[in-house]
């Protein structure tokens, strides 16, 4: 077992997976574009089926003008707390496979798109940033926003900055801002069955 930040592990895995963890307390503190791209590097050495690499990032760098159209992108509740980020990311995958007229659908391209995402997350703790992924996003708007065409799906956006003191976050987020636990294993990892629960 693996004991770091309040979580434990049950089997002996690297301290660095209990180690990230989602805050929503940012500093607000700007990231250079190198700093940011050089995570995002390390995100786009993912695993990839057949090797599409269907992933893209849309980002925003905190005191840019593009900030506050990303920001306005999110949905209220995600809006009153990254607006602390320092960087804000929209990840957006390629559902097809070569030309989109062959009509060849990937059906990877949002599983590839998350370990990617994962590799972000991992990468910006090791460059000393927290990444926080979100649902909360306005799918449609960002779709417009961006024009982005048919064949591709908006999956999620993220808020990327160095760690704050909770107090920064309005008093229901304050509650919230702690490293999440997770299931046991069992309850998830199944030899030779599977179980719907």
């Amino acid at each position: 077992m693996t004991e770091a930040n309040s979580r434990k592990s049950e089997y002996p895995i690297d301290a660095m997976f209990l180690n990230r963890w989602s805050p929503r307390a940012f500093t607000g503190e700007i990231i250079s574009e190198e700093q940011l791209l050089t995570i995002l590097d390390a995100a786009h050495w993912a695993p990839s089926a057949s090797n599409l690499q269907p992933w893209r990032f849309i980002y925003a760098l905190k005191g840019t003008e593009h900030f506050e159209r990303h920001l306005g992108l999110l949905v209220e509740s995600n809006q009153e707390w990254a607006k602390h980020a320092s960087a804000l990311i929209f990840v957006v995958s390629r559902g097809f496979r070569g030309d989109f007229s062959e009509n060849k659908r990937s059906y990877t391209h949002s599983f590839d798109a998350g370990a990617a995402w994962g590799h972000l997350a991992l990468q910006a703790r090791f460059s000393g940033f927290y990444a926080h992924g979100m649902a909360g996003i306005k799918l449609d708007e960002i779709k417009e926003a961006f024009a982005i065409p048919e064949g591709y799906r908006v999956e999620a956006g993220i808020a990327l900055g160095r760690l704050a003191d909770k107090s920064v976050l309005s008093e229901q987020n304050q509650e919230r801002e702690v490293p999440s636990h997770r299931k046991p294993l069992s309850d998830v990892a199944f030899n030779g069955k599977f179980i719907a629960n």
